[in-house]
């Protein structure tokens, strides 16, 4: 579900409101359905919401009382000269201050201070952490960016008490070498306090494996290897992240490998290191056909671990008959499953056979796809053989990089090169028949293997489907938190700026689970970018008696905006206290001048 903003007019006037809009499943394809219209709500209404809000919409974020004035402090009357009234500088307040509210929740702050050893630094480490995870939440770029450019242009100086001009490029980078030691203590504490908030179980885990690549030789980390690349560039070196999250896609952990190791080769690795952190219980590991190998699964039934797991392709050919039976059990529209036994009869496992219209339409077009560059590519160099002396040994490695450009339908062509007499060479080939056959049959369809025996189909298969959360959070880190660490070439700071990606992530996923909380849908996006665009503006009063009154104002929110800020049960200050004040509450006795 999403927002969509709305408006409506009523006797002359123009009114904003939000609509919750749902995509769904039809016949003629997806389409948006309104849930519910989110407008200006009474009191009972927003007494109902701070109930749904729970926790996350309840206490003030701890900023303490001496950073906003709400302007209920007396008045003092002065005369103000209306002519040289200045508006000094503009700067994003909202996205700061929604993300602040985020890490006060979580208790980030307080937990950093105490696992961080303080010195004589002039700001604390957590602080200086907090900077990085926020920007890179609001706007992600690099250390040297947001010294010189972000920082400034956001309110985020008064809201963590530190001076601008304290903020550079080299602190930032100390800050990231300073976070990284706490990594595994951050993961349990954030993993616990998520779980406090949002009741969550953590009875399902999904776990998938994804890469982000470098640009030049990284000679200085080891972990940068060439292997198999998710982002469709093998000729750079990469690192490997996997990554653990609940059903709902709250991240739970995650480990970096070298960008040359295999999915399947993690696998203990990671529930390993997972049980270690936080125990053994009653959790179903799912995972995808890239993980699935028979050590992996003698490894997962060793103290009964359960598990749903994928199976490659090609074990889908010993269950032809149970395909083409009839007994298959709907689940939605377009979508079957059956339970089957192993036909052997060596597994006392669960086979979840699966069967889906959409999936089974994708293949068939990129069989099509194939099958057609074989065919044209093969008559190419039959034509080639034919108008000129080829030799048989180059026609083959010809034929064999054209198999490989299109492995989905290699199959389907039966291929010979001889050499003649004369030495010319000659390609002879034709279509396979039962090729086509299982094609049409196995197309769409899918095996899933699982230890777990007291399930229905329709619950493994939902328990299965849930590894799109992992890919999801995967396109989050790679789109709107720009993974790749393009500045950072020593191992250290690229495990250090995926950590601070990590935490940016968790973040979003708690934005977004407060947004569902408030009956703002489940993507925070939205929310961040409409919050985002409040402001604080500088406002210079010049009055009579020659002195000058300076406030630092917050923007008036819109209607939208204030929809948002009243269903988050959140409360803008009026106007916010000088930087001057606030450092000089902040600033510990002990810190250099």
């Amino acid at each position: 579900m999403f927002l969509r903003r709305c408006y409506r007019s009523h006797n002359g006037r123009r009114h904003g409101y939000w609509a919750l809009v749902e995509s769904v499943r039809t016949q003629r394809g997806p389409r948006q359905k309104v849930v519910a219209y989110l407008g200006d709500l009474n009191e009972a209404g927003r007494a109902g919401v701070r109930h749904l809000a729970g926790a996350m919409a309840g206490e003030q974020a701890d900023v303490g009382p001496w950073l906003f004035d709400d302007g209920t402090a007396a008045p003092r009357h002065v005369e103000v000269d209306t002519a040289a009234v200045q508006v000094g500088a503009i700067r994003g307040f909202g996205g700061p201050f929604l993300a602040w509210q985020v890490i006060q929740k979580l208790g980030l702050r307080a937990f950093l201070a105490g696992q961080i050893e303080s010195g004589k630094e002039q700001i604390g480490w957590e602080v200086m952490a907090l900077v990085l995870v926020i920007l890179r939440l609001l706007e992600p770029s690099s250390e040297l960016r947001i010294a010189e450019h972000l920082f400034e242009r956001t309110a985020l100086d008064a809201l963590l008490g530190i001076d601008a001009a304290k903020v550079n490029d080299d602190r930032l980078y100390r800050a990231l070498d300073k976070l990284l030691p706490h990594r595994d203590e951050l993961q349990k504490h954030l993993k616990g306090r998520m779980g406090e908030l949002f009741g969550l179980k953590y009875d399902l885990l999904l776990y998938d494996v994804t890469s982000t690549y470098f640009e030049g030789q990284c000679a200085a980390n080891p972990l940068a290897q060439r292997g198999y690349s998710r982002d469709q560039r093998p000729g750079c070196k990469q690192v490997c992240i996997a990554l653990v999250v609940s059903r709902c896609g709250m991240p739970v952990g995650y480990e970096l490998f070298a960008g040359n190791r295999t999915d399947i080769t993690t696998v203990e690795q990671i529930v390993t290191t997972m049980e270690k952190r936080y125990g053994q219980s009653e959790r179903i590991w799912v995972m995808d056909r890239g993980m699935s190998s028979e050590a992996n699964i003698a490894f997962l039934k060793q103290q009964h671990r359960r598990y749903i797991i994928g199976t490659p392709k090609a074990m889908l050919k010993k269950y032809q008959q149970q395909i083409v039976a009839k007994d298959w059990m709907s689940v939605r529209e377009g979508l079957e499953v059956k339970l089957c036994k192993d036909p052997d009869g060596q597994s006392d496992e669960t086979f979840i056979l699966c069967r889906s219209a959409d999936r089974a339409k994708k293949e068939q077009a990129m069989h099509a796809r194939f099958e057609l560059r074989i065919e044209e590519g093969l008559k190419q160099i039959q034509k080639s053989c034919q108008q000129n002396k080829q030799d048989a040994l180059k026609i083959a490695h010809r034929v064999g990089r054209l198999m490989g450009q299109n492995t989905r339908a290699a199959g389907a062509f039966k291929t010979e090169v001889n050499r003649g007499e004369d030495g010319r060479a000659t390609l002879c080939w034709e279509k396979v028949a039962g090729w086509r056959e299982w094609a049409n049959l196995s197309e769409g369809c899918y095996l899933l293997r699982s230890n777990v025996s007291d399930w229905p189909a329709e619950e493994l298969w939902k328990a299965y489907i849930q590894l799109t959360e992992a890919e999801g959070a995967f396109r989050i880190h790679k789109s709107d938190l720009e993974l790749r660490p393009v500045w950072h070439q020593k191992q250290e700071r690229v495990e250090a700026h995926i950590l601070v990606c990590f935490l940016a992530y968790v973040l979003w996923k708690t934005l977004g689970a407060w947004c569902r909380a408030s009956g703002l849908g489940e993507e925070p996006r939205k929310v961040l970018d409409e919050l985002s665009q409040i402001r604080t503006v500088e406002v210079s009063l010049p009055t009579r008696c020659g002195r000058k009154i300076r406030r630092t104002c917050i923007s008036t929110p819109t209607e939208h905006q204030a929809i948002l800020l009243q269903r988050l049960g959140m409360q803008l200050p009026k106007y916010l206290t000088s930087l001057e004040h606030v450092v000089k509450k902040s600033e510990p006795k002990t810190a250099l001048a």
